[in-house]
C-alpha cells in the first residue's frame, strides 16, 4: 500500500483526538500564514493560538479577523481576541501544509475545523494571480448527542486602510450566486506612496459569500454584530453605503448557521479577496493585476473563484502532498517542515501584474530591509523557488530589470541594484541611485543576474531568453572579467555587514557567473566568447584557491589570514555543471564549519554570531552526503520551532538563541528550496509535472 505523504506542522495542545500517536509531538511556527497573497494583502496570527492575539498584516499592524461559534446557545471566540468578555475556545491542533492553514478547536461535544486556503500554484498564473482565498468551516459533534451550531467570521476595514484613522466607505452588493460586502477607503490615493512599513490604502477588501444555507451577512458596528449573533438574532441589512471610521467600530461579517449538528460533519465556506485595481507603477505607467490582463472585472473573478472551489481545493492537496513527500527524500523531516513554511510567503511578498504587451511582471519587495521593488540580490536568493516551479515566474522578474536597462538611464557598466521603492518601479533608489558609484553592489548583482540567466537556460534547455538581452549580458561578463577576481572594496548582498575588499565568497560568484555565461554563449552558438570565458573562469578559479586558502578552509578575504565564511555561492558550480572548483573546496568547507555550528544554525562569518537563513540552506547544499546535509538543517527546525521572535519567517536572525536580528516575510525565503534543483531528478520531475 503507497503511503500518503502529508506534510503537517502541528500544534498539540493537550490531548486532540484528530491525530494518531504519530504526530504526538508539540510543533509550532513563529507566525501562521493566514490570508497571502502580495505584499499589501498578507494576513497572519502571530501567536499559538488563535484567539491568543489579533491577526495583523506581515509588518505587525493589526489587521483584526474575528471569529465566534455559538454552541446551544452560548457564545465562544474562535480568532482574534475581541470581545474579551467572551471566552476562548479549546485549540487542540494546527496544521500548515504549503497552501492551506487548518485549525481545530473542540468545546461543549463540538468539533471545528476552520482552513484557510490561499491557492498560490505557482505552475497556473491565472489561479496563482487571484487575490482569492477562501474560509472553510467544517463542525461536528463529539459527543453522539445534537448541538445547535452558528459561526461567525468577521472581516475589518482596517485591511484597506493604511492608518486606523482613515475613513472607509462599505457596501453590499449581489453576484450570481453570492453576496458581497466591500469596505473601502473613502478617499482612494492610487498608488500615491512607497515605502517599506505600509499598508495598502486603495482598492477594497471583499467578504464574498455564497448562497447556502443558514448564511446571512452584515455591515455594522462590530458590537452590534456581536450582540445580534450571541442573541441568536438574525442580521438587519440595508443596502446604503455608509462612511464609517475604520475602528474596531466597524465590520464587514457573515454568520452561517449550521443548525442540528450530530456526528456527520457539515461544511461551509466563505471567499477573502482584495481589489487593488491598479497595483504598481513601472516606468511611470500605472499597471492592472494580471488576473485583469483580459479586462477581467472583480465580480467575474468572484464567480469564477466560486465555481472553481471544489477543482482547486483539490489541486492544492495535491500540491501540498506531492511538494511533502519530495521535500523529505531531498531533505527529511527537519528540512520540509522549513520549506513548508517558506512557501506562501515567498510569492506573497512579490505582485504579478501584466504590462501593456500582455506580459507577466512579478515584483517583489524589500519586506522590512528597506522597502526596494524588483532588487536583483532579493532576486537571486529566492530564485530556486521560481526555477523548480515556474520559470515563467523567474522571467517575469528579470524582464522589468532588462528594459529598465535598455532604456539607457542606467549607463554603468554594471548590473542595477533594485526599480525604486514599492510599489514605484521607476529608477533605482539604492546607494548611488542612477547618479553615482557611490554605495552600489557592481560585483553582487552582475554576478547574479548572469547566474540566474545561466540557470534558466540550463531549465528551458535553451538560451532564447538571454539572446534577447545579450548586449547587457555581454557588457556585465566583460565587468566581472575586469573586475571580479579580487573585488575592491564594496558591498555584497550581505550589506548589513558593511563594505568589505577582497571579498572571497564575493569572487566565487563571479567566477562561476563567468562560467555560466560561458555556458549561455554555448547554446547561443557563440563558440569564441565561450572558449574566453570558460578559460577565464577556471583561471581565476585556480588563482582563488592560492589567495583564499587557509589551511583546513578558506578565508572571509585574501588579505585576511585566520577568518572564515560560508561560501554559499559555490553551489551553483554543481548545480550549473560547471565544475570549475574542485570538489575539495566545498568538502573541506562542509568539514570547517561542522565546529562553527551553534544552537541555531551557523554564523554568516567569523565577525559575527548572527546568519542569514537563505544562505545556511545553500551552505549546506554543499555537503556531499545527507549525514552532513542534515546536521546543518536541525538547527534551523529548532530555529523556526522556538524562536522568540514571533513574526513572519526571518531571514536575519542569531544563531545563539534565535532572535530575530532584521528583515521579515521576504521573498529569500524561497532559496531553501535550492536543495530541490540540486537534485536532478527532483528537478526534473517538477519540470515534467507543470507541463502536464
Amino acid at each position: 500500500m503507497r503511503t500518503k505523504f502529508i506534510l503537517r506542522l502541528v500544534l498539540l495542545i493537550g490531548v486532540s483526538s484528530f491525530f494518531s500517536d504519530s504526530f504526538a509531538q508539540s510543533v509550532r511556527v513563529p507566525a501562521v500564514p493566514l490570508l497571502t497573497h502580495d505584499p499589501y494583502f498578507s494576513v497572519w496570527s502571530m501567536n499559538d493560538k488563535l484567539t491568543d492575539g489579533p491577526t495583523r498584516h506581515w509588518t505587525g499592524a493589526v489587521q483584526p479577523l474575528i471569529g465566534l461559534l455559538r454552541i446551544d446557545g452560548k457564545a465562544f471566540r474562535w480568532m482574534g481576541t475581541w470581545p474579551q468578555t467572551i471566552p476562548s475556545i479549546g485549540q487542540t491542533a494546527l496544521e500548515v501544509t504549503a497552501t492551506k492553514t487548518t485549525y481545530r478547536f473542540e468545546e461543549a461535544g463540538v468539533r471545528l475545523e476552520v482552513a484557510f486556503l490561499s491557492p498560490l500554484l505557482p505552475s497556473d498564473l491565472d489561479v496563482m494571480a487571484r487575490p482569492i482565498s477562501y474560509v472553510s468551516a467544517t463542525i461536528a459533534a463529539t459527543d453522539r448527542a445534537s448541538h445547535e451550531v452558528q459561526l461567525l467570521f468577521g472581516v475589518s476595514p482596517l485591511l484597506a486602510t493604511d492608518t486606523p484613522t482613515q475613513e472607509v466607505l462599505w457596501s453590499r452588493s449581489r453576484l450570481k450566486g453570492m453576496t458581497v460586502l466591500r469596505a473601502s477607503n473613502f478617499r482612494q490615493p492610487v498608488l500615491e506612496k512607497a515605502g517599506d512599513n505600509l499598508r495598502i490604502d486603495w482598492g477594497s477588501v471583499l467578504l464574498a459569500v455564497p448562497d447556502q444555507s443558514g448564511a446571512s451577512t452584515a455591515t455594522d458596528a462590530k458590537e452590534t454584530v456581536q450582540s445580534v449573533f450571541a442573541a441568536g438574532k438574525p442580521f438587519v441589512n440595508d443596502d446604503l453605503d455608509m462612511p464609517q471610521r475604520a475602528s474596531d467600530a466597524a465590520l464587514l461579517a457573515v454568520s452561517l448557521d449550521f443548525g442540528g449538528v450530530g456526528s456527520q460533519s457539515v461544511s461551509r465556506h466563505i471567499l477573502v479577496g482584495y481589489d487593488d485595481l491598479y497595483s504598481i507603477e513601472y516606468l511611470k505607467r500605472w499597471m492592472r493585476p494580471y488576473w485583469r490582463r483580459k479586462g477581467m472585472k472583480i465580480g467575474e473573478l468572484l464567480e469564477t473563484a466560486e465555481q472553481e472551489y471544489s477543482a482547486i481545493d483539490q489541486r492544492s492537496r495535491e500540491l501540498d502532498e506531492r511538494l511533502a513527500a519530495d521535500l523529505r527524500q531531498v531533505g527529511g523531516e527537519a528540512y520540509a517542515d522549513l520549506a513548508t513554511l517558506a512557501f506562501r510567503q515567498t510569492i506573497a511578498a512579490h505582485k504579478l501584474v501584466v504590462d501593456v504587451d500582455g506580459e507577466p511582471m512579478l515584483f517583489p519587495k524589500e519586506n522590512f530591509s528597506n522597502g526596494c521593488i524588483s532588487t536583483v540580490d532579493v532576486i537571486y536568493p529566492s530564485s530556486p523557488f521560481f526555477l523548480l516551479f515556474n520559470t515563467e515566474l523567474l522571467k517575469a522578474q528579470l524582464r522589468p530589470l532588462m528594459e529598465y536597462t535598455r532604456t539607457g538611464r542606467w549607463h554603468f557598466p554594471f548590473a542595477p541594484h533594485d526599480l525604486g521603492t514599492y510599489p514605484k518601479a521607476n529608477g533605482q533608489v539604492y546607494g548611488g541611485g542612477e547618479r553615482t558609484e557611490e554605495n552600489q553592489m557592481p560585483v553582487e548583482e552582475s554576478g547574479n543576474m548572469l547566474l540566474m540567466f545561466a540557470a534558466l537556460a540550463k531549465a528551458e534547455g535553451n538560451a532564447d531568453f538571454a539572446s534577447r538581452y545579450w548586449p547587457e549580458l555581454q557588457r556585465w561578463a566583460e565587468y566581472l572579467g575586469h573586475e571580479g577576481m579580487d573585488p575592491a572594496n564594496q558591498l555584497s548582498t550581505d550589506d548589513f555587514s558593511g563594505h568589505l575588499a577582497h571579498n572571497s565568497n564575493l569572487s566565487i560568484k563571479a567566477i562561476l557567473a563567468l562560467a555560466g555565461f560561458a555556458t549561455l554563449a554555448d547554446k547561443t552558438n557563440r563558440e569564441p566568447e565561450a572558449l574566453e570565458y570558460r578559460h577565464l573562469s577556471r583561471t581565476m578559479a585556480e588563482k582563488w584557491i592560492q589567495l583564499a586558502g587557509d589551511g583546513d578552509h578558506f578565508r572571509l578575504a585574501f588579505d585576511k589570514p585566520g577568518t572564515w565564511s560560508q561560501k554559499y555561492n559555490l553551489v551553483w558550480d554543481r548545480i550549473l555543471d560547471l565544475n570549475v572548483f574542485p570538489v575539495s573546496v566545498a568538502r573541506a568547507e562542509s568539514q570547517f564549519y561542522k565546529a562553527h555550528l551553534n544552537q541555531f544554525g551557523l554564523p554568516l562569518d567569523n565577525r559575527s554570531d548572527y546568519t542569514k537563513l537563505d544562505w545556511e540552506v545553500w551552505t549546506a547544499t554543499l555537503a556531499d552526503n545527507r549525514q552532513e546535509f542534515d546536521r546543518m538543517i536541525l538547527p534551523l527546525q529548532r530555529f523556526i520551532r522556538t524562536s522568540p521572535s514571533r513574526v513572519p519567517l526571518t531571514d536575519w536572525y542569531w544563531t545563539t538563541d534565535g532572535r530575530q536580528q532584521g528583515f521579515q516575510a521576504r521573498s529569500v525565503v524561497g532559496g531553501v528550496f535550492l536543495p530541490m534543483i540540486a537534485n536532478p531528478q527532483i528537478w526534473l520531475k517538477w519540470k515534467i509535472g507543470d507541463k502536464k
